[in-house]
């Protein structure tokens, strides 16, 4: 799997999978003309020129070549502080495998290397899932704005990052893997070659390391050195000595 910044190739891609997003879980309280007058407004003609403009950030998550989820952001304040998450579209037979947190977590570390030192993000209020997936991520509400979507107006919930303790940033996901049942903790991060490597548990307690999670192949099948590097067997991921390794997250 790869998370990068989007390109006018991509356009397409983006305009589907929010399209089948919008439609699979906003139906209780958006109309399908709604969400078609949506569409065209985000991600019409005009998107393509969004993509290049200098403070905002389109992210998607390409896996098997095939665009299946995207982040839609821009930095705005003084000196562009303020990283906003817009919106997170997962492509709805994507969803429940881990892609939508890890799209999150790139997000924040992309906004935060663009010169944000604080990030917000925006979910509809009658979003239910989207509510508790910003609650269950390290956010906390902090407010609320109104939203134009077609011709009506909704209230949209505004988060923004809570405290970081010691149990780390972001969340632990119950996974299959390679026939094993791990739990990836995507706050514990090292940085790859290619996609981040994620500390994986063999229990949600996380009290002993299990293996490495390639970010980019979701494999195990890894091999660590003395020196902390460490090399998917999959795809050729590397992460360098732990004595070079910078904090990812």
């Amino acid at each position: 799997m790869e998370i990068r910044e989007a390109t006018e190739s991509d356009v397409d891609a983006i305009r589907s999978i929010a399209q089948q997003s919008l439609s699979s879980t906003y139906t209780d309280f958006l109309g399908e003309d709604t969400i078609d007058d949506a569409i065209e407004q985000w991600y019409g003609e005009s998107f393509t020129d969004e993509l290049e403009a200098d403070h905002a950030l389109v992210l998607v998550v390409e896996r098997d070549g095939e665009v299946v989820g995207f982040s839609q952001n821009d930095l705005i304040g003084q000196r562009y502080g303020t990283g906003r998450i817009l919106w997170l579209h997962i492509e709805p037979d994507t969803r429940g495998d881990g892609t939508g947190v890890r799209l999150l977590i790139r997000t924040r570390e992309k906004l935060l290397d663009e010169g944000a030192d604080r990030i917000q993000g925006f979910v509809l209020a009658d979003n239910e899932g989207g509510n508790e997936f910003y609650r269950n991520h390290g956010f906390e509400q902090a407010g609320q704005r109104e939203v134009e979507i077609g011709d009506e107006t909704f209230t949209e919930n505004v988060y923004v990052e809570g405290e970081i303790g010691d149990e780390g940033w972001g969340a632990v996901d119950e996974l299959e893997v390679e026939g094993e049942t791990v739990y990836v903790s995507y706050g514990e991060a090292a940085r790859g070659s290619r996609s981040p490597f994620y500390a994986a548990y063999e229990d949600e307690e996380r009290a002993e390391l299990y293996a490495w999670f390639c970010g980019h192949c979701d494999s195990l099948d890894n091999a660590m050195d003395a020196m902390g590097r460490i090399e998917c067997n999959v795809c050729g991921n590397r992460r360098k000595a732990t004595r070079w390794d910078a904090s990812y997250l």
